[in-house]
């Protein structure tokens, strides 16, 4: 089985700089405190990486 990360919105977007909402757009985040799961991929990581500030990360 892959492992997952379950990615966590947990601070507003607003005013954020454009490839920043766009790595959140990325991970699948569209709302505030919404909730997905993505694969723990290289490019996953580097994504949850750059927006780490906005994030709450789990690994599962």
């Amino acid at each position: 089985m892959a492992k997952s990360l379950k990615v966590t919105l947990v601070k507003s977007l607003i005013g954020r700089l454009p490839d920043h909402r766009a790595c959140v757009r990325g991970l699948g985040l569209r709302r505030l405190h919404q909730t997905v799961e993505v694969q723990d991929t290289p490019q996953n990581r580097g994504m949850v990486r750059k927006v780490d500030y906005l994030l709450e990360v789990e690994e599962s």
